[in-house]
């Protein structure tokens, strides 16, 4: 035995034959460098001036929402209730990344694409930013940011969108980098910095350019960071300035504070804003305060947490706020999308949050016009005045709260129809779960919770509700198995657009709520629906991903098949 193992020792230490190298190492990014192309130069006549008159070009989506004012409506109307059923695929664009993913259980494709004279930009999971044909689908670069697999992240390996001016494509990537690509190469022009990796902040919003600037905003209020929306130069990259959400003692607000609890107070700023260019307002909403469901180390308001802040352009102030939801201990955030529209001569914002109540404000100085329920609602009631009662709240032992912590909408976004002159939303509905407050304790880095909430005991479905804003009534509703988690789209030929959880997506009649067209994409649908067109055909896109946080919205869809591709659909 002994003479065997010595003799194995032996034989192990001779030196290995010189075999030819027939492959050599390299880092993944480079595989993705070989497939840098060229986009047409569209870009560079995207102007500031431009952007505020996007209403006037409705062959093109021009920014995150498709204008400025959140209606996610387009004026496009080839497809109609007439014809739609006969709507077919055009071109799919798939995607797979390689290697090592950062939380690989929940990367989803989320993107809002922008579209300039038959060019596509959107973002991906993972870093990834393509430019594509689109008319064909066809790839015309790829770029990849690289992405640390070890940064915490709340809630989900995602990205919304881009947005593109000046002949740049801007993109707030997963660690909190801005950066400007080259519409026309996607090399990257620069990079700057604006959340803290190491405090917990990560980004996945659409950036939204306005006056010469690139407001961009951060997640982690869950991690207990202190939320804020940060200001660059759209041509250099040059900081322009940070405007924080929760205040100072001694500064507007400060008194809605306990102690030292506003230097983890959250309200984190991770859904792009609206921008009103006649008042010259941004309509920007804050998340949730920290830590999430024990307020007894936070009494107060908790200002300008779950709210929306109205801010000046140029210096950042904050003109008005409302607050959705004060000493929000519920996970209800209020980031959720502030849409902007005119009715009986009134410039009004139309806010659906996840506590599940419908604001309308004056959007001039935040004056309430109108709330009412949207949702089931357990937690507690909010009256004509805009008082609020809560009758439910965390506890030691544990309770029962509707909605749960996705709220009855999560952030994917309604849209507002001109035509209609009606407001459609996605919802949860019955997405209840049971709140446990905990012991709290601060640490850098590390999710601040103050108890739990978890929705695992109610399966919700979900819902497209169609309201009239100017009485509050429910005009109809399209009802779905699943939790509705996609953003719907409006347009001229009276549709509402909407995907759904199991991978179809549907053409809705806008005044009855029929449906009029489905197809099944093969995977769920948790993105942002638009529509463009190139020469004379209009294209509706459906960004198609399932992922994200879906122990959260859906969680009997936990397990659900995964899988990336952008399609888009016309007429023969």
């Amino acid at each position: 035995m002994m003479l065997t193992a010595c003799a194995s020792v032996v034989a192990c230490t001779r030196p290995l034959p010189p075999w030819p190298v027939t492959e050599r190492g390299k880092p993944l990014a480079a595989w993705d460098s070989s497939r840098v192309g060229r986009a047409p130069v569209v870009a560079q006549r995207v102007t500031a001036e431009r952007l505020v008159r996007a209403r006037e070009e409705p062959h093109n989506w021009l920014t995150y929402y498709g204008a400025y004012d959140g209606q996610r409506h387009s004026a496009l109307d080839q497809v109609t209730r007439a014809n739609v059923a006969a709507l077919r695929p055009a071109w799919v664009f798939q995607f797979s990344p390689v290697g090592l993913t950062p939380a690989p259980q929940a990367y989803s494709l989320e993107t809002a694409p922008i579209v300039v004279d038959g060019v596509m930009y959107a973002t991906g999971f993972e870093g990834y930013v393509w430019a594509l044909d689109a008319a064909t689908g066809t790839l015309l670069w790829q770029y990849q940011h690289s992405i640390p697999i070890d940064i915490a992240l709340c809630c989900g390996n995602v990205n919304r969108g881009a947005a593109v001016a000046n002949g740049l494509v801007y993109v707030a990537t997963l660690n909190g980098q801005l950066i400007a690509l080259d519409a026309e190469t996607g090399r990257l022009r620069w990079q700057v910095p604006f959340a803290d990796v190491r405090a917990g902040e990560s980004a996945t919003a659409a950036p939204l350019v306005v006056k010469g600037l690139v407001l961009v905003g951060a997640s982690g209020g869950v991690y207990g960071t202190r939320g804020h929306l940060d200001a660059f130069d759209a041509r250099t990259g040059r900081r322009a300035r940070r405007r924080y959400t929760v205040p100072r003692p001694g500064e507007p607000g400060g008194e809605t504070w306990g102690g030292d609890s506003w230097a983890r107070g959250g309200g984190a700023t991770w859904i792009t804003g609206t921008y009103d260019p006649e008042l010259d307002l941004v309509y920007w909403g804050t998340g949730n305060p920290g830590p999430l469901f024990d307020g007894t180390v936070r009494p107060g308001a908790n200002l300008y947490t779950s709210s929306v802040i109205a801010l000046d352009p140029d210096d950042g102030a904050i003109r008005w706020h409302y607050q959705w939801t004060p000493h929000d201990v519920w996970d209800y955030d209020g980031t959720n999308e502030n849409i902007l529209f005119e009715l009986g001569g009134r410039k009004l914002l139309a806010h659906f949050d996840r506590n599940g109540h419908l604001f309308v404000l004056d959007r001039t100085n935040g004056a309430l016009v109108r709330v009412q329920r949207f949702g089931r609602v357990t937690w507690g009631t909010i009256d004509s005045t805009g008082r609020v009662m809560p009758s439910r709240v965390p506890t030691t032992e544990g309770i029962d709260i509707c909605p749960g912590p996705a709220g009855a909408k999560e952030w994917p976004h309604a849209t507002w129809s001109p035509r209609t002159r009606w407001l459609y939303v996605p919802t949860i509905e019955d997405g209840c779960a049971h709140y446990r407050r905990g012991p709290t304790r601060f640490r850098e880095g590390l999710a601040y919770f103050g108890g739990e909430a978890d929705a695992r005991a109610f399966p919700p479905r979900g819902a497209v509700k169609a309201y009239d804003p100017a009485t509050g009534r429910l005009m109809w509703e399209w009802r779905s198995p699943y939790p509705v988690v996609a953003s719907l789209l409006s347009t001229a030929g009276d549709l509402i657009v909407v995907g759904e959880a199991d991978g179809h997506v549907n053409a809705l009649d806008a005044r009855t709520g029929e449906r009029l067209w489905r197809s099944n994409t093969g995977n769920g649908i948790h993105g942002n629906p638009v529509s463009y067109r190139v020469g004379d055909r209009q294209y509706i896109a459906v960004p198609n991903g399932w992922g994200g946080w879906i122990d959260g919205y859906a969680p009997q869809l936990f397990g659900a098949k995964r899988g990336t591709a952008m399609h888009v659909f016309a007429l023969p």
